[in-house]
């Protein structure tokens, strides 16, 4: 090792040189000042004391030049689970940092993430594992000495759970910013609890603190109100906005690494008579974006999915109402056929997930933008795809659909209730049938509904009601929900896709241009072979999957009867 360090200081000196971060006369000058020293000191160490680079260009540096990945320790949540394993003194001896703890539901598999100075420390990863239990994955990530020993003062020491930190706070300890922490375990919380959006919703006397979990509210705390206001400043400080803005509507953003995952924030704050109310929306990555294989169609949808995706030109419409996974259906598709020979950009009303090699455009920070504007921006940047994020308007369409009769694969969301709806909603746009026929490549209509928990769930024989509603002539066995500790007592955990998709071929095409009635492109497309959204929901809850009183809740089941 001692023999190598002189290599890979020249290797790191030289990198920042090549990057204009550094002059040769600065460099020599630190490997004097590192030559002089009693102990031999790093010379990312030298350099950041010398005051010639920043400790976070030096762990980019270091990131970069080793391969390893960085972690910016200022816009971590460290997971108290993961801390609770390392006493203090070890992780000050050894300068890491535990920072997240993840469990895969599925395999069971745990894996505990450290921020280190150096992650090829064999000797301290040693160490380590003597902490962890038997079988763990241990994943380490580059991060800055300082930073570390920050983190360290501010975490360990310090009370991290809910109803500690706000114990603190009602006792007037004031040590250690308990209102940040507060704050930072509310969002640490509700990632964990698979939260989609957290509200935090002043009354006239307390703070009603309430998580979106598969789509329904779900109360978590009540707060007094005067817990508030400080942690008003915290969310809009973290999330870039004005604090000193507290009569107008304000949006903002922040990313965090939370419990070793790294999520995005989409915060919204609007006054109210009580206060300002914020909404985050919390965007996981690594949930967000799905394979193609795993969004809920079975092998004749995908293989259907994959013909209208083969198509070279022409839009690719995603329907269904709010909240119902349009977005990941289409970043799933935009996933599956990213590549280096194809040029995809997407116009957002914001950008959700960033992703490689995809020119993303948000409406919220392009000035002077709207959609149609942007499409017409984007037809001169050599598109081979183009997202769209919502066709709400005639402009927007017509010029969505010119992209498409110009060459262009154009992905997009339109609100309506069914696949087939969308004929009739684009021509009340302002899109003739005939500029339809021929340029849509087909249409998926979704809902979500979910899952029930697979430990509790209870069978039964439906009732003759419900046989009727599912089309079988005997009743069958039905699951519902019960509760356990293993789904909150809710009943339900996670959520299904029902899909329906609709392939526009020369026939469909045909009666479109005629301006055929509905009920006739209905009945020939369900002799090519779709299967309507209704079908979908009842053989998701004739396989025990859901239940019919969660189908009842989004889809019509009657519309047959």
């Amino acid at each position: 090792m001692k023999e190598s360090e002189p290599h890979k200081s020249e290797l790191l000196g030289e990198w920042l040189i090549s990057k204009g971060l550094l002059s040769g006369d600065q460099l020599r000058i630190a490997l004097i000042e590192q030559a002089r020293g009693a102990t031999r000191m790093p010379l990312g160490c030298v350099l950041v004391s010398l005051g010639f680079i920043s400790e976070s260009i030096l762990r980019e540096a270091l990131s970069e030049s080793l391969g390893r990945e960085s972690v910016d320790l200022t816009r971590v949540i460290a997971d108290p689970a993961a801390l609770a394993l390392v006493p203090r003194e070890v992780a000050m001896q050894y300068n890491i940092l535990p920072i997240g703890h993840l469990v895969d539901e599925l395999s069971d598999e745990h894996r505990i993430t450290f921020a280190m100075t150096n992650p090829d420390d064999i000797v301290t990863l040693d160490q380590l594992r003597t902490y962890i239990p038997v079988g763990w994955t241990l994943e380490t990530k580059l991060a800055g000495e300082s930073e570390i020993a920050h983190a360290i003062d501010q975490y360990y020491g310090h009370e991290l759970s809910i109803d500690g930190i706000l114990n603190e706070i009602e006792i007037g300890n004031e040590e250690g910013q308990p209102v940040v922490r507060l704050v930072d375990a509310f969002l640490t919380d509700a990632v964990k609890c698979r939260a989609s959006d957290i509200h935090f919703e002043p009354e006239a006397g307390f703070l009603r603190i309430r998580y979106r979990i598969d789509g329904r509210l779900r109360q978590i705390r009540a707060l007094h109100k005067s817990h508030w206001v400080a942690m008003v400043v915290r969310l809009k400080v973290i999330s870039g906005m004005n604090i000193a803005e507290t009569r107008a509507p304000q949006d903002g953003r922040m990313t965090l690494s939370v419990s070793g995952r790294i999520s995005d924030f989409r915060v919204s704050v609007q006054p109210t008579i009580h206060g300002e109310n914020i909404v985050a929306r919390i965007l996981d990555r690594q949930k967000g974006i799905m394979p193609l294989e795993t969004i809920g169609l079975d092998a004749s949808q995908l293989s259907t999915l994959r013909q209208m995706m083969a198509r070279p030109e022409g839009i690719l419409l995603v329907t269904g109402p709010t909240g119902s996974g349009k977005t990941t259906t289409l970043y799933s598709m935009l996933s599956h056929i990213n590549a280096e020979g194809i040029n995809i950009m997407t116009l957002e009303d914001p950008v959700e997930y960033p992703m490689a090699m995809i020119r993303q455009t948000s409406l919220a920070e392009a000035v002077k933008l709207n959609f149609a504007d942007g499409i017409r921006s984007m037809m001169r940047q050599d598109p081979d795809v183009i997202l769209v994020g919502e066709i709400r308007d005639a402009d927007t369409a017509s010029m969505a659909f010119r992209a498409a009769m110009t060459g262009h694969q154009v992905y997009s969301t339109l609100h309506t209730n069914s696949a087939v709806g969308a004929i009739p909603r684009l021509i009340d746009i302002g899109i003739s049938p005939e500029i339809m026929a021929g340029n849509i490549v087909g249409v998926i209509a979704q809902r979500l509904v979910r899952k029930l928990c697979p430990y509790c769930k209870v069978p039964y024989t439906a009732e003759p009601e419900e046989a009727v509603l599912l089309r079988c002539e005997l009743p069958p066995t039905l699951y519902r929900a019960a509760g356990c500790e293993r789904c909150d007592f809710q009943g339900y955990r996670h959520r299904a896709a029902l899909m329906e998709l609709l392939r526009m071929d020369a026939d469909l095409d045909d009666l479109i241009a005629r301006r055929a009635p509905l009920h006739e492109v209905r009945q020939l497309a369900l002799s090519k072979g779709f299967r309507p959204l209704a079908e979908s929901a009842i053989a998701c809850v004739l396989d025990g999957t859901t239940s019919i009183e969660e189908v009842c809740r989004v889809i019509d089941l009657t519309v047959k009867l």
